[in-house]
């Protein structure tokens, strides 16, 4: 399995092993070409060293886990164990005899990868994101900016990446939530400046749906939701995604 997973890893994420070890030269390391941190470490292990019952060697993988509990779970399965010579609260050691089923093994290397990227990294490789945002009628007129388009440009904000959802708020006299748009093109360059605003980057945002003007009010948001103010953009709670998305 030891080759299956480095032909994984390199067409995956275009990063060979290195061999830091002369005196244990066929322990590999995978690590991000950005931060240099290590995502797997690739071992051939005596067996008695890891608990095992019988003799020999077998190579193993050591993954990191951020989620504490996940890792409890993991370590429950058969050919997973705590880590061996890493910090057992937050790595494994997963047996590579085929004990742990392959597509298992590369659901923990792409864990494993997350959990040791760089913050921008994990931004960009994030799974898609919904964001409330704030609109001010006083100084664009929103209601009427999807009228003959259904693509238009908005000001962005750098955690905004293609695929999001984004609900727009539009602050008062409206206070409501009125359009769920998705983010189709982000990082534009872009060159506005008023008294009022000043805009750096742009998306394109698409309208996605309407909502009525009674639907999600700000007393609403307030009294169900728990959100008190939209000033920039922000998560949208579990219970509201739910309304939102009926």
């Amino acid at each position: 399995m030891r080759e299956t997973i480095f032909a994984y890893i390199k067409k995956k994420y275009k990063i060979s092993p290195e061999y830091p070890w002369a005196k244990y030269d066929t322990n590999a390391v995978f690590r991000h070409s950005d931060n240099k941190k290590w995502f797997a470490l690739v071992m051939s292990v005596e067996k008695d060293k890891l608990g095992l019952s019988d003799s020999g060697y077998v190579d193993v993988i050591n993954l990191k886990i951020d989620d504490m509990m996940f890792r409890d779970i993991l370590i429950q399965k058969e050919g997973i164990l705590p880590a061996y010579h890493m910090n057992k609260q937050h790595w494994i050691t997963v047996l590579l005899d085929g004990t742990v089923d392959e597509a298992e093994v590369y659901d923990l290397i792409d864990t494993s990868f997350v959990a040791t990227a760089s913050k921008k990294k994990k931004e960009k490789i994030r799974p898609p994101k919904e964001w409330l945002i704030p609109a001010n009628p006083k100084f664009y007129d929103i209601e009427h900016a999807f009228d003959n388009e259904e693509i238009i440009n908005w000001k962005q904000s750098s955690s905004i990446k293609v695929g999001d959802t984004i609900y727009i708020y539009v602050t008062a006299p409206v206070s409501a939530i009125l359009y769920k748009c998705k983010a189709v093109e982000v990082d534009i360059p872009y060159n506005y400046e008023d008294k009022n605003l000043t805009i750096t980057t742009a998306m394109k945002i698409k309208l996605l749906r309407k909502y009525d003007y009674e639907q999600f009010t700000f007393d609403r948001l307030k009294d169900e939701y728990g959100i008190y103010a939209v000033r920039g953009p922000r998560g949208v709670p579990n219970s509201l995604s739910h309304e939102l998305n009926l």
